[in-house]
């Protein structure tokens, strides 16, 4: 898979998210961001984005994905935002 793939299964499963993929073969980072994490503790943050990508980590086209997820607000400031 490439990041875009992945990038275009979560826009098409989940709602008013911007996705920042990084990451080759079957191993990615995904940040995602949207103001649907607000009112969601971190675990359920990354089960929102775990559960998009079920299929394909249980088919083994993804391996590992490492989820980082902001609110519009806690984007601004994060890190990752510095050279997207």
């Amino acid at each position: 898979m490439q990041p875009s793939d992945v990038k275009e299964l979560l826009e098409s499963r989940i709602d008013d998210c911007e996705f920042h993929i990084q990451g080759e073969g079957c191993n990615f980072q995904v940040v995602a961001v949207g103001e649907r994490f607000a009112d969601l503790s971190p675990v359920k943050r990354q089960q929102l984005i775990y559960g998009a990508l079920t299929e394909e980590i249980a088919s083994g086209a993804l391996h590992a994905v490492s989820i980082k997820t902001y609110t519009p607000a806690q984007w601004q400031g994060a890190p990752e935002n510095s050279g997207v």
